[in-house]
């Protein structure tokens, strides 16, 4: 991991080059909101572990509160690494999301913690949750039991945002079929290609069979170092794979993203002026200008 500093544009006549390719756009200021909800709900989502789906949650969320939006995070992996990012620790807790999808008298708001960062609430998660998949099995509806639960929520906040699992699993279905629109991270390496059709696959499906609303919101690339040519060739192969449907905003590789987790804080305020905390004020400002977010 690097911290030297590297240029996330090129010059090009007189346009300037992004490094998805593109010319590079500057994202307004978002307006002020002058009222709360309903939210819109955004799976952060890829198969694969280690590519920066609970680093991109905590971080996008920790920003969208920056523009004054109402943020609910919803930890959906049993190794509770989200709960622990944001400063809870999982083996004490005693009512999570686990509780919330599988007992009848428990709600959301029974689960609820707020966190230190202004406007971003936690509904926490355990390994309790590993469970969860073998028990919703027999339940009926057993895909939009998520869904459920967050409907009671969902006016209270602007964005909810679930970062699920590393599998393609009932629970990842879960997220999907609560969702309104999914992010993408994905590593700048090749091998993290080969398992983005799989998940296509998967989000076709429950569009076609369970959320016809549901879209892709966009592809985030993370872990990026510009100074190799290999991180240009994927950022290239993925703009070709998913077109405009790739964020502008790139997430360049840095050692200040673990010791910001290691201090159980974003980014934005770990390192206020670090590029890191820039690229992700930046693609809240995106989010919002796409529409994927109030």
């Amino acid at each position: 991991m690097t911290d030297e500093p590297t240029p996330l544009f090129t010059i090009h006549g007189d346009a300037i080059i992004g490094p998805t390719g593109r010319p590079k756009r500057e994202f307004p200021e978002p307006s002020v909101l002058t009222s709360h909800g309903p939210a819109r709900v955004i799976a952060m989502v890829n198969q694969k572990g280690g590519v920066g789906k609970t680093t991109s949650s905590i971080n996008l969320a920790a920003a969208l509160s920056e523009y004054g939006r109402r943020v609910l995070m919803v930890d959906f992996d049993p190794q509770g690494a989200l709960s622990a990012g944001l400063g809870a620790n999982p083996h004490e807790l005693e009512t999570t999301i686990y509780n919330v999808m599988l007992e009848k008298d428990v709600t959301v708001a029974d689960a609820l913690i707020s966190t230190h960062i202004p406007e971003v609430d936690l509904l926490p998660a355990n390994i309790d949750l590993s469970a969860a998949e073998v028990q919703l099995v027999t339940e009926v509806g057993r895909e939009q039991v998520l869904a459920r639960a967050l409907r009671t929520v969902r006016d209270d906040y602007d964005v909810i945002i679930v970062d699920c699992q590393p599998s393609l699993g009932l629970l990842t279905v879960n997220a999907l079929t609560a969702a309104h629109g999914v992010i993408i991270p994905l590593v700048a390496e090749f091998f993290a290609l080969r398992a983005v059709a799989m998940l296509k696959d998967t989000i076709e499906k429950v569009q076609d069979r369970i959320n016809p609303d549901l879209e892709i919101d966009g592809v985030l690339v993370t872990m990026v170092d510009l100074r190799t040519t290999h991180s240009k060739e994927v950022i290239q192969r993925i703009v070709e794979a998913f077109g405009e449907r790739v964020f502008e905003t790139v997430v360049k590789r840095s050692v200040k993203f673990p010791d910001a987790s290691v201090a159980a804080e974003p980014i934005t305020s770990y390192a206020v002026k670090h590029d890191g905390a820039k690229a992700y004020r930046q693609l809240a400002r995106e989010l919002i200008h796409r529409g994927g977010s109030p």
